[in-house]
Parts: structure tokens; C-alpha cells; sequence
């Protein structure tokens, strides 16, 4: 199977005419149909069924074509990440995160960086979920996680980056947001949003918080979906400070409790390229020194 071939076949699935998919690809139709068949071969099954009408996908062919478009998409941006890459640097470091406000200054970092090695590329790779999973399958140099999730990582070297405490989000209306720092019992009567992914530390506050009976709660899916039923007035959520992306919108308002954050940055063992090294030092001394900065 060649690109060729694969441009062929989604441009038929989106036609279903052979003549005009061919116009389109700027090719014969003969060449078209042949190129098709070719693919039919090799996969071991038909993709599109013939008629004096045209074409229609089989059953088999309309999964095996909306593959195609998605591993085509993906080819798309290898290519053009090849392309600058090739064409300005001659090394890459990607970083994998849940989500962009996890490290909040890895924009800074990056200018800073690139002032000192602009050969050397920093790419950020957002994964909510799997993020591990990547780290661990070589396609990240950086992983940034919780210090407690480490032990179950073989082969790492561990960064400490900073302490993030835990905060309630409201909205800024809410009368729990003009206080300065918040206890369970100003939560009493309220609605908990909780999720199935939060951290050990911010189960156990939650679970307190449960116990006490003076505290109702709603499941929501991911943080996302919290935000959205926070911004609803369905409820208020706990959440830990290296979640918040300081765009205003809700209050942030610090959580009374013992629990609190480890936030790391893990490495690979046998990676010791000096950029790598140099990044990571850049990103611990703008933490080091935002010592005011709420995380």
C-alpha cells in the first residue's frame, strides 16, 4: 500500500465515481481503477462494491476507509513537522502533559530555551489520558506527572518541579469566593463535582468531605465537564492548583488541608543530551523563583 493508493481510495469513498475521482486525483480513470484494485489485493477484501452506477463501499471498506483518512492525517502531520524540523533544528524534545496549564510557564521555558539552543526543538504533546503509556513507548522525552505515580515507572530519572496545593473553583460570584482561604465547613450544603480520575490526595479531602454528610456530590466525567457544570451553577469542585490556567474566569479560592501535589518532571535514564538537561534546569528556576505564584 503506497500513499497513492491510499489518496485513491478516499477520494472514491467521498465520490463513489470513478470518473470524477479520477479528475479529481488528475489521473485516468483506467490508472484510478487499477491502483484500486491493486489495494483490493493486497488488503484481502473488497472496499467498494462496482455498478453502471459507480461505486459504493462495503461494509468492510467504509470502517477500512475512515482508517485510511485518519492514518492519512496523521502521515499529513509527520510530514509537515519533518519538514520544520528538517528545516531549522537539529534536535527535538517533546514534553507530554495532560493539559497545557499542568506546566504553566513551559511557554517562558521555551523562549528562554530558544534563545540559548535555537537549534533544538521543544514540542508539547497534550494526552489527558495515556500520557504514560507514551513516556514509556519513547514518543516523549519529558513527562510531567505526579511524584507518586513514579514508583510504577521503570527506567526513569525524576525531577522534583514543584508542591501544588488544592483549591476550590466557584464562580466568581459564588460568596465562597471572597474569602481567602477556605475550610470544610464553609462547603457544608454545597454540591461536590467529583470524577473517577482524581488523584489519591484529592480523594482522600473529598471522601472527608463525604463523610461528614453535610456535602452532596455529582460525578462529571473529566475536568472538562466539571468546568462546564461549575460555570452551569451545578456545583463547586476541588482541584489541584496546576490545573487552573489563570484566564479568570472562575475563582480559585485556597483549600484548607494537609494534602498537596508533588509535581515532577521524569527523563528518560540513558537520555543525558545536555539540551535536555539545560530545559529541564530552565523550567525548575522559573518555579524556584515564583515563589508568590499560586500553584
Amino acid at each position: 500500500m503506497n500513499t497513492k493508493q491510499i489518496d485513491y481510495c478516499i477520494e472514491l469513498a467521498h465520490t463513489l465515481n470513478f470518473s470524477r475521482a479520477a479528475d479529481n486525483m488528475f489521473v485516468s480513470q483506467p490508472t484510478l481503477t487499477y491502483q484500486i484494485k491493486l489495494l483490493e489485493d493486497e488488503v484481502g477484501f473488497a472496499i467498494f462494491e462496482r455498478s453502471g452506477k459507480g461505486a459504493a463501499l462495503t461494509p468492510a471498506g467504509s470502517q477500512f476507509v475512515t482508517y485510511l483518512a485518519n492514518m492519512r492525517e496523521e502521515m499529513k502531520r509527520a510530514i509537515e513537522q519533518g519538514q520544520n524540523f528538517s528545516a531549522k533544528y537539529k534536535d527535538n524534545i517533546t514534553i507530554t502533559m495532560m493539559v497545557r496549564q499542568a506546566v504553566y510557564f513551559l511557554p517562558e521555558a521555551i523562549k528562554i530555551f530558544a534563545d540559548k539552543e535555537p537549534d533544538i526543538q521543544i514540542t508539547p504533546k497534550f494526552q489527558y489520558e495515556n500520557g504514560v503509556e507514551s513516556f514509556l513507548k519513547e514518543e516523549a522525552d519529558i513527562l510531567f506527572t505526579l511524584k507518586e505515580t513514579t514508583k510504577q515507572i521503570p527506567g526513569i530519572t525524576v525531577h522534583d518541579l514543584f508542591e501544588s496545593k488544592i483549591y476550590l473553583i466557584s464562580q466568581r460570584d459564588d460568596e465562597l469566593a471572597v474569602k481567602n482561604l477556605l475550610t470544610e465547613e464553609d462547603l457544608y450544603g454545597r454540591t461536590l463535582m467529583v470524577g473517577g480520575g482524581s488523584p489519591p490526595a484529592l480523594k482522600a479531602v473529598q471522601h472527608r468531605l463525604f463523610a461528614s454528610g453535610r456535602v452532596d456530590y455529582f460525578n462529571s466525567a473529566d475536568h472538562d465537564t466539571t468546568l462546564t457544570n461549575v460555570a452551569a451553577g451545578r456545583g463547586i469542585c476541588l482541584a489541584p492548583g496546576f490545573l487552573n490556567d489563570h484566564s479568570g474566569q472562575f475563582a480559585w479560592t485556597p483549600f484548607d488541608c494537609k494534602e498537596s501535589f508533588s509535581c515532577v518532571l521524569c527523563t528518560h535514564k540513558n537520555d543525558s543530551r545536555e539540551g535536555l538537561m539545560e530545559f529541564i534546569d530552565i523550567l525548575k528556576k522559573l518555579y524556584r523563583e515564583a515563589v508568590a505564584f499560586p500553584l
